[in-house]
């Protein structure tokens, strides 16, 4: 028995030994609490960064015999004109941008360089570019003015170019200085960069429509056959010239491709309010994506936001660019009816940089009251703590855009970019609301009373295309009240 109880003791003491050594390890090599992105700290990745909002200084313009007079009242102070030792080769008919104060209050702040500073309102200014702007772009870290330094198609890149800013310095030290001697500095983002928007993207219409879409007065077809070449097309995947042929084949029903694309551009026209404007009932997880399309030949974009709890697609943008306005378009979508986020609200997309620097224009636009951060879930393994927690979620987005590409495969791409929205638009509608879903028991993802007591499925596109149309009534009568 003794012998047995000092085997144990031993087995207990060389055990202790080991997890003491493993405590040691992870202690010294493996760090307890693990850096979220921890390889997008690497300079490599500072490009897809989006930098905070610089500090705006508001020049107003005043009256310089109103703040003489002011300084006078308030604190006892007179402003008197420049007392020169020597002579001025200032301008006489040079004045102050800011108070317009005149010559005997402006004198050279740095000698010959060319700097004129007023007496009264502290203005430093050039006499050759004088400025006339009222706002004024200052580096947040160190202060210095923002120089424009590019234009692009959106919007206008400003840059702090001061080699003592203490953002660029912290850059420089993460670099590897071999880098700088084969590559130089233009390699890596250093510098604080700020990027601003030339067009207000969230003033643009939200419900446009395709153009040229023909009206549901039917004169040689009725609503059935409309309904029938919605099933085919959409909830089938038929092309246009196929759905054609199997209404000649099953029904001898004569139908040409071209009136099939007429039919569902009209319905597309009528359902896509009901389906923007429904109630999804947002959950606090939003997954976003972009994938490829091809309309003549020439590559696009579709920008998909779906919900995470119910998987209903509530944003949705085409774009023939990858910039960050359709990003801008399909976030306002998915976040139109939302007053204030939910509690641990998060938005979960991939490493593109757009989207961190769309939800810095929310945060810009509604006054901070939709201001929330990106989760990014960057590359195919889980090599953080924040890809491991949040890959479900991207997975399911990355699943959206293969079920919508099945679909998608058919039509060999679009012929225009009218096609590819009418087109996007009936598929949503359908997955929304038409499409059974293994995810849900084979049920639909969202459960309307009047499309779940029809008998079939172009019955239940009747009943779809008469809920746009009192969608469009409505907001009509909102729009007149």
């Amino acid at each position: 028995m003794l012998s047995i109880i000092t085997y144990l003791l031993t087995i207990i003491q060389y055990q202790y030994k080991q997890i003491s050594w493993l405590i040691l390890f992870i202690s010294k090599y493996i760090p307890l609490k693990q850096w979220a992105f921890d390889d997008s700290h690497s300079p490599k990745y500072q490009k897809f960064k989006t930098d905070i909002l610089p500090v705006v200084i508001n020049y107003e313009i005043v009256d310089y015999n109103l703040l003489i007079q002011y300084y006078k009242e308030r604190y006892n102070y007179t402003v008197k004109p420049v007392n020169r030792r020597s002579q001025c080769d200032i301008p006489q008919e040079c004045h102050c941008p800011r108070c317009n104060a005149p010559l005997p209050y402006l004198y050279k702040n740095n000698g010959s360089k060319g700097q004129v500073l007023c007496k009264v309102c502290q203005t430093r200014f050039s006499m050759e570019n004088k400025y006339n702007q009222p706002l004024k772009l200052r580096c947040p870290y160190c202060g210095h003015t923002l120089l424009h330094k590019k234009d692009r198609k959106h919007f206008v890149i400003h840059k702090c170019v001061n080699p003592k800013c203490s953002y660029y310095l912290h850059n420089l030290k993460k670099v590897d200085q071999d880098d700088l001697l084969d590559y130089g500095k233009n390699k890596y983002k250093l510098h604080y960069i700020y990027r601003e928007f030339t067009v207000d993207f969230f003033r643009m219409d939200l419900d446009s429509l395709p153009k040229n879409a023909s009206s549901l007065k039917f004169t040689k077809n009725n609503a059935y056959i409309m309904s029938l070449c919605l099933t085919f097309h959409v909830n089938l995947g038929l092309s246009l010239r196929k759905t054609s042929q199997a209404l000649k084949d099953l029904y001898n029903i004569q139908v040409s491709h071209t009136m099939v694309a007429n039919y569902a551009k009209t319905a597309a026209t009528v359902i896509k309010p009901f389906v923007d404007h429904y109630d999804y009932k947002i959950s606090n997880n939003m997954i976003a994506d972009e994938t490829y399309i091809k309309v003549r030949g020439i590559k696009g974009y579709i920008w998909f936001i779906m919900d995470a709890f119910s998987r209903s697609i509530i944003g949705y943008q085409v774009s023939d660019n990858r910039g960050v306005g359709p990003c801008i378009m399909a976030m306002r979508m998915a976040l139109r009816h939302l007053k204030k986020l939910p509690e641990k609200f998060h938005f979960i997309a991939d490493g593109y940089s757009a989207y961190p620097l769309a939800a810095q224009q929310f945060a810009k636009a509604e006054n901070g009251g939709l201001n929330f951060d990106i989760t990014q879930v960057i590359g195919l393994t889980n090599d953080d703590a924040v890809s491991t927690e949040f890959r479900p979620f991207k997975q399911m987005v990355e699943r959206l855009n293969r079920t919508f590409k099945a679909s998608y495969r058919v039509t060999c791409g679009y012929d225009n970019y009218d096609g590819a929205h009418y087109s996007v638009a009936l598929w949503v509608a359908y997955y929304n609301f038409l499409r059974p879903h293994k995810a849900k028991n084979y049920k639909v993802l969202n459960h309307v009373d009047m499309l779940h007591n029809a008998d079939n499925m172009p019955g239940k596109w009747q009943l779809l295309i008469l809920l746009g149309q009192q969608s469009i009534k409505q907001h009509q009568l909102n729009l007149m009240a």
